[in-house]
């Protein structure tokens, strides 16, 4: 696997070696989600990584038991419902041995459509159980905001406006595995990716749970 390099802009916080504080407030990213509530993500052919069905769920549930402030972000369900669909014409491909094109898959099997759908419903229901959802509004400002983030911060974009929701919502911390979310000033990334947590040492970008200052939330 070739190494990725990451140049460090966010603050990092090691999720294995933090514990959250009653006053923190988190958005998670949709990757978290997924891993949490999703239950047939381990059998997609390329299945999510031990650590990320571990430790974040983990991490989660210990914030929920402290106390901290959940978030999520309207535009996860998106990504979710993307994730789900594809994992399950994935795993029904290679149970019946064939090759199914997204389209074909969606139009022309049914009875495998109500699944999917079964399984977004109730990964999202769990989603709105756990956290709050961010107030939004994708306007023409926020759109161009998302441009400025695509032009400096190397994100994808989905997160041009999940950045743009966590700002307008006064979060700065987000709980993610996606190591996009490092390129991008003025947030702490909560995460277990060990190549952003590499780089980030490496970086002097570690910041210690001792040391790290809660999130705020604007009323």
């Amino acid at each position: 696997m070739t190494n990725i390099n990451y140049s460090i802009q966010a603050n990092i916080v090691d999720i294995t070696s933090d514990r959250p504080q009653a006053e923190d407030v988190f958005l998670i990213d949709s990757n978290v989600w997924y891993w949490m509530t999703y239950t047939r993500a381990s059998e997609a052919p390329n299945p999510p990584c031990p650590y990320q069905i571990t430790l974040y769920p983990n991490y989660l549930k210990m914030a929920l038991d402290t106390g901290s402030a959940l978030y999520l972000s309207n535009l996860s369900l998106a990504e979710l419902s993307h994730l789900i669909e594809k994992t399950q014409r994935e795993i029904y491909s290679r149970v019946h041995n064939i090759r199914i094109n997204p389209k074909t898959y969606r139009h022309n099997f049914p009875q495998e459509r109500s699944i999917v759908v079964s399984e977004v419903e109730a990964a999202w229901s769990q989603v709105t159980s756990l956290a709050k959802a961010l107030v939004e509004n994708i306007d023409e400002a926020t759109t161009k905001q998302g441009l400025l983030h695509f032009q400096q911060e190397k994100v994808d974009g989905y997160d041009l406006f999940i950045l743009e929701s966590m700002k307008k919502n006064g979060i700065s911390q987000i709980i993610t595995d996606d190591g996009d979310f490092s390129s991008v000033p003025g947030i702490t990334v909560f995460t277990a990716n060990q190549g952003v947590l590499a780089a980030a040492k490496e970086q002097n970008k570690i910041i210690a749970s001792s040391d790290r200052e809660v999130s705020c939330v604007r009323s």
